[in-house]
């Protein structure tokens, strides 16, 4: 029985590996075989195309969206793909829609591109649930720059960056309703994670 695909999106200091290693032990305490992973990155070739994009100075943004499909593609067959065929449910921190949030949103790179970039690399695979944990541009950058770690280039980007993104992923839950849950990353962890794994529940019980 193919394994469920569940990815975690929002802009910076949302706490999508906090929350995406809390579930992962949730669904594991049940039973469920679960593999975390995350993006850029999850393969070997795409780790390395992380390095990249993180590191240095910003590529043009189709230049960079190529990038960063390159590096999916690697995650998509050699890790994602297995997985599910496996039966274990996959939980991804970051997929094709930070993409989408970030270069088309973000950085004014032409839909259309994203688009066709997309249905090279992914051949229409999404997620089967997407939570945005969403938190107000300020707030998530604040909690970045706590972190004790040098910003990578995302995180140097200025203010209105930053809510050109969160206006992203909210437009982005309101066009898929479906699969897309929006979860208040502002509430205490403990509440965070119980509306995480609340919303799993309700969605792929």
């Amino acid at each position: 029985m193919r394994g469920r695909f569940i990815t975690f999106e929002g802009g910076e200091g949302g706490g999508k590996s906090t929350q995406a290693r809390r579930l992962a032990a949730h669904l594991a305490a049940r039973g469920i075989p679960v593999l975390l992973t995350r993006e850029p990155g999850g393969a070997p070739g795409a780790e390395a195309i992380r390095q990249v994009l993180l590191g240095g100075q910003g590529l043009d943004p189709v230049a960079e969206a190529m990038l960063l499909f390159a590096g999916r593609r690697e995650h998509l067959v050699q890790t994602i793909r297995p997985a599910l065929a496996a039966g274990m449910w996959v939980l991804c921190d970051r997929f094709a829609d930070s993409t989408l949030a970030y270069q088309v949103h973000g950085l004014g790179m032409k839909r259309a591109t994203f688009d066709t970039l997309a249905a090279l690399a992914l051949e229409g695979t999404k997620p089967d649930l997407t939570l945005i944990l969403d938190l107000p541009e300020r707030d998530g950058m604040a909690r970045a720059m706590a972190r004790g770690v040098a910003a990578d280039r995302y995180e140097r980007l200025d203010a209105a960056f930053h809510a050109r993104v969160r206006a992203g992923f909210l437009q982005l839950a309101r066009d898929e309703p479906a699969r897309c849950a929006v979860i208040d990353a502002g509430l205490p962890l403990d509440q965070v994670a119980d509306a995480v794994a609340a919303t799993v529940a309700a969605r792929l019980a």
